[in-house]
């Protein structure tokens, strides 16, 4: 199998052909069969706007990950062949550095900036999984694909990994599944998973971080199970209450300008405004995701994150 087999078979195409038929089933399984699930008009469409928007604007901009990754693959410590061997595990690898980014996008205030995109409808469905930002290429996170360039993997295969990747994910945005096989609900993210990770209930918070393999979150202790008896209430923390795509994708990029550029701020201060949790603030005016569970009852206190501010 050569990279150009595995890679040119218009998996964009196949991709978004998957993707209509999948919110056409969704659509099709609420109305006729009587499943569970919501898809709104007017919250729908501006998710598929801002999906089909993001791809051209994404792909302008993909020079920044591409180049870095080629660029470094000449300093790779070999050559691995691609073979089916190969591939399954460049994907493993790629869904472990999946999960490492994800994680990071929740815990860090500029990621976070990116990442808040996807999460700011109160609805869960297939055209959410659509719903991205437009600025992923300038986040830092896709440097993580650099590691598995130095082990030998080819560029073209690790890229192709994160896009089947982010393929099977999209399919984890509906409610019209309830649980899978319990085999299946151990290894493999589910759509009871994700809609966990999409909650803002206490008890959801910074949980079910994986991209496909759900061992990540039950190997680094970040997995929650779906209790039956919490429904999820999706969205934000403090939800947007605002259909305008501008503000959607921005919001929390001119957050950060806002407060990180207050009078009377030390360079540190500064500094946690974009980095640290989100919810971070110089005077502890705002609780972070750790504090919300902390008043909820869900953390003892003894395990208070140590506090950002100046020595």
């Amino acid at each position: 199998m050569t990279v150009t087999q595995l890679i040119n078979q218009n998996w964009v195409v196949i991709s978004l052909a998957a993707f209509g038929l999948g919110i056409l089933f969704e659509l099709g399984a609420i109305r006729f069969l009587k499943r569970k699930g919501n898809v709104p008009a007017k919250d729908s469409l501006l998710s598929i706007f801002l999906g089909l928007a993001s791809d051209p604007v994404n792909a302008i901009f993909a020079f920044i990950t591409t180049a870095a990754l080629f660029a470094t693959a000449p300093f790779a410590l070999g050559e691995i062949p691609i073979t089916w061997g190969s591939f399954l595990l460049c994907f493993v690898l790629d869904d472990l550095r999946f999960y490492v980014h994800h994680r990071i996008c929740h815990r860090v205030r500029w990621g976070w900036a990116m990442h808040v995109v996807h999460h700011s409808s109160t609805n869960f469905n297939m055209p959410i999984a659509l719903r991205q930002s437009w600025m992923k290429h300038f986040t830092g996170t896709m440097m993580l694909k650099i590691p598995l360039i130095l082990i030998g993997f080819d560029p073209a295969l690790v890229v192709f990994c994160g896009i089947l990747n982010a393929t099977y994910q999209f399919f984890l945005h509906t409610e019209t599944i309830d649980r899978l096989p319990r085999w299946f609900e151990y290894i493999f993210n589910t759509p009871s998973h994700h809609r966990v990770h999409h909650g803002r209930n206490p008890e959801y918070l910074d949980a079910n971080f994986a991209g496909t393999l759900i061992i990540w979150d039950r190997m680094f202790g970040t997995f929650v199970e779906e209790d039956r008896a919490v429904p999820v209430d999706y969205g934000l923390v403090k939800n947007l209450e605002t259909f305008n795509p501008f503000t959607i994708l921005t919001h929390e990029y001119v957050g950060i300008v806002q407060d990180a550029s207050q009078r009377g701020l030390s360079l540190w201060q500064r500094f946690c405004y974009i980095f640290a949790p989100p919810g971070w603030s110089h005077d502890g005016s705002r609780l972070t995701s750790e504090d919300i569970k902390r008043e909820a009852g869900l953390l003892p206190e003894t395990t208070a994150a140590i506090t950002l501010t100046n020595a």
